[in-house]
């Protein structure tokens, strides 16, 4: 059967719980639908987006997206998150998700589209020069340890 996919920027705690999910496919470490909404909601109040590919009521797919502003790209729409579930993988509902997140960055008067993946996604990367995306960095990480309470003397 072939579907129709509808577009929908989520926002309430029925429409969260209904994508857990869907993002659970790519952040297996969200290990209930309540800590997803309380993660997602704090997102929201840093301008992150969340907009579902949906297949009649149901998310097929998800774009977790921000708009940043800095001196390398100018103002650029950021992709965090970019999932689709596994049996419609290689359907095209990723590449309609990223068609309608680059819309909505040109219609914000964005000048770049970024976004990063882990250097063992071969697939995930062979996706996106598909999709007109380019390498064009690395991205370094390092975890920090939970800073320690400054004593009085210190802070002077």
């Amino acid at each position: 059967m072939i579907h129709s996919t509808a577009f929908q920027h989520l926002e309430g705690p029925a429409e969260l719980t209904e994508a857990f999910s869907v993002m659970q496919e790519l952040r297996p470490h969200l290990t209930t639908s309540d800590a997803f909404a309380r993660q997602v909601n704090r997102q929201f109040a840093q301008g992150y987006r969340l907009l579902a590919a949906n297949h009649g009521e149901a998310p097929v797919g998800l774009a977790g997206y921000r708009f940043v502003e800095n001196l390398i790209y100018g103002r650029f729409v950021y992709v965090d998150d970019l999932v689709v579930t596994s049996r419609l993988q290689r359907s095209g509902v990723g590449g309609e998700l990223l068609a309608q997140v680059r819309r909505i960055a040109q219609e914000a008067g964005c000048d770049h589209f970024v976004l990063d993946t882990g250097l063992h996604m071969a697939l995930a990367q062979r996706f996106y020069y598909r999709q007109g995306l380019l390498a064009k960095g690395m991205h370094f990480v390092e975890s920090l340890e939970p800073a320690l309470p400054s004593s009085p003397a210190r802070t002077r």
